[in-house]
């Protein structure tokens, strides 16, 4: 039963998505733009005069590594759905940030719902341990992946006081999506297929992050970025 919901939100989200924006032609382009927003979303972030934003600049030198979501949707369906398409990003030993691998967050919840809310989110991730348990799982970023997850955002306050002890920490500009702790049980799903297309061939978040036996000069943009932060 929980796949099955698990399902149907991920493909409520997808339904959302391609009502909301003509889709890129490719899966190569669609790697691309996710990595464009990405950088947007992190200038966004960094540039904004909300409270929430100044803990993100403060909290961002320490961080192991980072996940994107761009235009994090939340939508209305029969089974309510969260879900969209971002990338992970590490340092290395030297401070350096590695290349990007693809993600989907995708949760779901029983009940009428209507209408839709979208919201750039990021999740700061602050140890190797926390990034390594993401790259080498799959699952629900609470219980499947063993990880301590924080909130901070809009309506909550020195969260970074409370969750000083998180393994991840999401901001959001939206953060009503996570009320009430769901995050822990949105599902990380590794989207092999948009890695492929990104790299040119088939290779694993693994490859990527840890081994680091890729690279596409098209990240480059969103890696000078992190680097000034």
């Amino acid at each position: 039963m929980t796949a099955r919901l698990l399902s149907l939100a991920i493909l409520g989200a997808s339904l959302f998505l391609n009502a909301c924006a003509t889709p890129p032609s490719t899966d190569a382009d669609k790697a691309r733009q996710i990595v464009e927003s990405a950088g947007a979303t992190l200038d966004s972030f960094t540039s904004s005069n909300e409270p929430p934003m100044e803990h993100f600049r403060n909290l961002m030198p320490r961080a192991h590594g980072v996940v994107i979501f761009p235009g994090l949707i939340k939508g209305g369906f029969i089974v309510g759905a969260e879900g969209g398409n971002g990338v992970l990003l590490a340092r290395d030993a030297a401070g350096a940030w590695g290349q990007p691998a693809f993600y989907t967050l995708a949760s779901g919840s029983i009940g009428l719902q209507v209408g839709g809310q979208m919201g750039d989110t990021v999740l700061l991730v602050f140890s190797p341990d926390a990034v390594k348990a993401i790259v080498e799982h799959q699952g629900k970023l609470g219980a499947d992946l063993g990880l301590v997850v924080g909130t901070v955002g809009a309506g909550v306050e020195a969260a970074t006081t409370a969750n000083i002890g998180a393994d991840v920490l999401a901001f959001s500009k939206n953060i009503g999506m996570f009320a009430g702790g769901s995050l822990e049980a949105a599902a990380l799903i590794k989207r092999n297929d948009l890695n492929a297309a990104f790299y040119g061939r088939n290779v694993s978040s693994a490859d990527i992050v840890l081994a680091k036996s890729v690279s596409n000069p098209a990240a480059d943009g969103l890696r000078a970025a992190l680097a000034q932060r």
